[in-house]
């Protein structure tokens, strides 16, 4: 592979807004150069490697990440919480622990019928399971082969894209879940979350109690 290519793979990862897989690198290329040119995933691969050998040789502040089975450009772990505290994009994506909850139980038991889910949770779970379609979390893959055909739900590379992960085999064992518990940044992160939560009900616990008293001055007024 000519060495043009590398920078040519490094500028297409890049500029990407969404995960880029292989294939789609090595679509770019030969449109653009002519279906001749002979690059393979394995040479995108190892190109990936080098790159990031070279970042982190040159102190770079990010990386070339695998995730949901393609290719993207993202901060360091250890400057996460630096732009992490500038992001409000995942506060307005933020999960319910209830949708957590049944997220959890389709990401590892999937695929799942509504039924299995509902009795593993105790409750009805049509709108959880809405919330997390319109989310583009999950989504059906089927029927199910038992009475009434019930339709199967299973999570979406959005999921992967979610949860930082680059295929479902990477989520986290049970006995690893019980060790992220106890990890004092998750702990923190948990507390900022109930902090955040808490003021948004009392914002709008406050804006309707706003309205409710102008509804009532008006009637005060008309009478």
């Amino acid at each position: 592979m000519d060495n043009i290519y590398i920078s040519v793979i490094e500028s297409l990862i890049f500029s990407s807004d969404e995960p880029i897989s292989p294939s789609e690198v090595i679509r770019a290329i030969q449109e653009i150069d002519g279906e001749d040119i002979s690059i393979t995933k394995e040479d995108i691969e190892k190109t990936v490697d080098e790159l990031n050998e070279k970042y982190t040789a040159g102190e770079r502040s990010f990386q070339i990440l695998r995730l949901a089975n393609g290719f993207t450009h993202a901060t360091r772990p250890e400057y996460a919480k630096y732009v992490g505290y500038l992001s409000s994009v995942k506060s307005k994506r933020r999960l319910s622990h209830a949708a957590l909850e049944t997220l959890a139980i389709i990401a590892y038991k999937q695929p799942i019928t509504k039924p299995e889910i509902e009795q593993i949770r105790g409750v009805n779970s049509d709108y959880m399971l809405n919330t997390l379609l319109e989310k583009n979390l999950v989504t059906i893959k089927g029927r199910a082969d038992t009475v009434g055909r019930p339709l199967l739900y299973v999570t979406t590379d959005e999921f992967l894209k979610y949860f930082g992960l680059n295929k479902i085999e990477d989520l986290p064992k049970p006995r690893e879940i019980d060790e992220i518990m106890q990890d004092e940044d998750f702990i923190e992160q948990k507390r900022k979350i109930m902090m955040n939560e808490i003021e948004e009900i009392i914002e709008n616990e406050t804006g309707e109690a706003d309205n409710r008293g102008s509804e009532n001055t008006s009637g005060k007024d008309e009478a």
